[in-house]
């Protein structure tokens, strides 16, 4: 039976603020808290919040027959938790109905999948921690950052113990194959893929309200048709967007939250289930591996990674921005670890594209990709800078991690030996307490052992008594006896 896997993720740029050179090494803090605020509600209000609603309306209405998964970036959650604390109880709600499925992803939003493995694995495990902590259930699919994926980060992500991984469905990797099949990486085959339907969802995320459109205007039972023209064993259909694109990218006006109801109701019509992506990856088998020896995403018409890293200023960035990720990843400083996942959100590289894509870009507060550039580097000139302070740039890395493994194993030592001593006082403690108390039952049996002999004696000494009192009526008789007995004679 064909199956339609829905899947929306949500994230949310974490906005800098203008940091000149001069501030440099006297400020350090680096965001706009207006402008995070402001815009966080903003989509919290005209996406988010009726978004979420109608999903769940969605699942209530279906019987449980509707299914979608989400992945939430661990920088938004952080967000939402602040600034729109409603989104948070919607996503309860959602996951209560047992409909939904939340998927993992990089905690900072970022690219050091990439980059840097340690700093990557740090932070999935992370996430996955949070998303667990956070809805019950640990996940088993992951997405990462902009669905980027190659052979390399597939294998990584399956040693991580991820059953299945979201990826673009791009023309040029798949070639004459359809993207409506179960796939496996090359590198870890129990690693299953599910690829993005690339038209049919920008179907809905990027042209449902244009007017210039060919298909426009577009009907749910128009696009199940769709749907349910595709050949008979092609089986999976997903389509993966920003949940932002329900509201924000498609105005509520455009009726958008309409159509998404009535799909339900139509893909039933037809016959075509919704599944969440454990639930493909489970029963489904792979039809083949999937070769990928470069990375790909679902960005722009290239479906690579030029977007972030496609001239010399964004790779200049990246690199100075990774060239301190050991340290970094070494580093138990908050501070430290919460501006290096701001930093490392991917659209800090996004802002200095140079590419004319044909899409509106909205740059915040950068007239221009290389306004951007100067304002990131001026920022992570004073982040190294901090970083530097605690681990000097001048000490070999490996030199550096040896000392640090040094000083842990001396703190684990002493933090055993202070185990050993808490258990050697609780011991004699112990001791102590048990000598007290058999000292109290010592006195308490000598205290009992004189009543003992003195209630003991009591009774003696009533029958002494009573014997004399007995005995002395008996001798005066005989005494008056013998003295009749002494007159009569």
């Amino acid at each position: 039976m064909r199956t339609i896997c829905l899947y929306f993720e949500i994230h949310q740029i974490i906005h800098l603020k203008r940091y000149r050179f001069f501030d440099i090494g006297n400020d350090h803090y680096y965001y706009d808290d207006y402008a995070n605020e402001m815009s966080m509600n903003e989509v919290a209000e005209r996406s988010y919040i009726p978004a979420l609603s109608t999903l769940i309306e969605m699942v209530k209405n279906s019987g449980g027959a509707f299914k979608v998964a989400l992945s939430i970036s661990g920088v938004a959650l952080e967000q939402l938790e602040i600034h729109a604390p409603a989104v948070i109880d919607l996503l309860h709600q959602l996951n209560d109905t047992g409909c939904c499925e939340f998927l993992c992803e990089p905690y900072s939003h970022g690219l050091s999948s990439l980059a840097n493995e340690d700093c990557f694995r740090e932070e999935v495990i992370r996430q996955r921690d949070k998303m667990k902590q956070m809805f019950g259930k640990e996940p088993k699919v992951f997405r990462n950052s902009s669905l980027i994926y190659s052979d390399e980060i597939g294998g990584l992500v399956a040693s991580l113990g991820f059953k299945g991984m979201l990826t673009e469905g791009a023309k040029h990797v798949l070639g004459w194959k359809s993207s409506h099949y179960v796939y496996h990486c090359n590198q870890a085959p129990s690693l299953k893929l599910l690829l993005r339907d690339f038209k049919l969802s920008d179907d809905i995320g990027l042209r449902f309200s244009n007017s210039d459109w060919a298909e426009y205007p577009l009907f749910a039972d128009k696009y199940i048709s769709w749907i349910d023209a595709f050949p008979q064993e092609e089986q999976v259909i997903n389509i993966f967007m920003e949940l932002s694109a329900l509201g924000m990218a498609q105005p509520l006006s455009s009726n958008i939250l309409e159509f998404l109801k009535a799909l339900p109701e139509c893909a039933k019509v037809k016959g075509i289930t919704f599944s969440t992506p454990t639930e493909i990856v489970t029963k489904l088998k792979s039809v083949s591996q999937l070769d990928v020896p470069y990375p790909m995403s679902w960005v722009d018409e290239e479906r690579d990674t030029s977007s972030w890293l496609g001239n010399v200023m964004q790779r200049e960035a990246f690199n100075k921005l990774y060239s301190v990720a050991e340290r970094v990843h070494l580093s138990d400083d908050r501070r430290i670890k919460q501006d290096w996942d701001y930093l490392q959100a991917s659209n800090n590289f996004r802002f200095m594209t140079t590419k004319n894509t044909g899409i509106w870009l909205n740059r915040g507060i950068y007239d221009s990709p290389y306004d951007a550039f100067t304002n990131y580097m001026n920022i992570l000139a004073d982040f190294i800078k901090r970083v530097d302070s605690l681990y000097p740039s001048d000490v070999d890395s490996e030199e550096l991690n040896s000392l640090l493994t040094t000083i842990k194993n001396q703190g684990d030592e002493i933090t055993g030996l202070q185990k050993e001593v808490e258990k050697l006082q609780a011991k004699v403690a112990k001791e102590a307490a048990a000598k007290k108390s058999t000292a109290k039952k010592a006195t308490a049996v000598a205290a009992k052992e004189p009543a003992a002999k003195t209630a003991a004696a009591k009774p003696a000494a009533k029958k002494a008594a009573a014997k004399k009192a007995t005995a002395e009526p008996k001798k005066s008789a005989a005494k008056a006896k013998k003295a009749t007995a002494e007159k009569e004679g």
